[in-house]
């Protein structure tokens, strides 16, 4: 059974269609990453899909119940962090779990031991006595983390979930999330960072101005928009000839500058002794030689015709009921 089905879910705030018509489907024990700019329609589709905004069209199942008619039922099945952790500053981060453990209907003295468990799970421990506030930003976002687990769900949605945060407190949440999906935790994971999402992602959903414009894993996305290509710095003078050269190896793309050429091959790493033994054939000397991978930066251009913005916005990035 798929974890979430998405058929032609729709939302409309008055005259702006946030989200329009999207279908995606993502199967347990998957980490689906969902990628897109400020205002494209990934917190709305989120909230739709955690029970807090209803759709205007379409349906959505999640953990094999439907987020309109058996709400109560996805709630019960899913984890939620979302990009504004609601963390009371007054309270410990023991106290916090403890009350979500409560809040969750488990017994106290399970209660106890689950948020002992889950703040050792989040590297917490140590700082369980302090007050939320004095956390730091990824300290929270690991708190938060560990709050959205404490009933064990099923399915576990997690909303810009490094977003403003450094690279070390990022790098522990993607730890974290893939620790969690090795024990059978499915993940929906929105991202405006790319990275993120080549890094955790096994599948990945491209939404732009509410609507899914292209949808695959990570590396079929990327074949898609073309090869690897080997970027040649030559000596100077040498760039007409080693073009004539790189020519009948593969496609020339569009040079950077008059030292560099670019050649993209068909099998990658294993056409680079190929590259480099025309071009010593050929008496031209190679100053540097790097080959580049498309990225799903490439794949975003393609398909949306802009950059994906790596802005870090402050509160909700989708329009919101009055």
């Amino acid at each position: 059974m798929p974890a979430i089905v998405v058929e032609g879910l729709e939302r409309a705030f008055g005259e702006v269609r946030a989200v329009q018509g999207i279908d995606l489907r993502v199967d347990e024990g998957e980490i689906y990453g969902f990628l897109g700019p400020n205002g494209a329609g990934k917190t709305t589709t989120v909230r739709m899909l955690t029970t807090l905004l209803l759709p205007t069209g379409g349906r959505a199942s999640v953990a094999g119940h439907d987020v309109v008619d058996e709400a109560r039922q996805v709630r019960a099945s899913i984890g939620v962090a979302l990009q504004e952790a609601a963390l009371d500053p007054l309270m410990t981060g023991r106290e916090l779990i403890r009350l979500q453990a409560t809040l969750q209907g488990l017994p106290p003295a399970a209660g106890r031991e689950r948020a002992d468990a889950l703040l050792e799970r989040v590297g917490l421990s140590g700082a369980a006595e302090r007050r939320v506030g004095e956390y730091s930003g990824g300290m929270q976002r690991r708190l938060d983390l560990a709050a959205a687990l404490v009933h064990e769900p099923r399915v576990l949605f997690l909303d810009e979930p490094t977003t403003g945060l450094d690279p070390v407190s990022r790098k522990t949440i993607w730890e974290e999330v893939q620790a969690l999906n090795e024990d059978g935790t499915t993940v929906f994971l929105t991202t405006q960072y790319l990275e993120e999402a080549d890094q955790l992602a096994d599948n990945v959903g491209i939404i732009d101005s509410g609507r899914i414009v292209a949808e695959g894993t990570p590396e079929s996305l990327k074949g898609e928009v073309g090869s690897p290509h080997v970027e040649l710095l030559v000596g100077e003078g040498a760039v007409p000839e080693a073009e004539r050269v790189c020519a009948g190896l593969g496609r020339l793309l569009p040079p950077k500058d008059g030292k560099r050429v670019l050649v993209e091959v068909e099998e990658g790493a294993a056409d680079v002794p190929r590259v480099v033994r025309a071009l010593d054939e050929a008496g031209i000397a190679v100053e540097s030689l790097e080959l580049v991978r498309p990225t799903l930066d490439d794949v975003f251009v393609a398909k949306t015709g802009h950059r994906l913005e790596k802005e870090e916005s402050e509160g909700d990035e989708e329009l919101s009921p009055a």
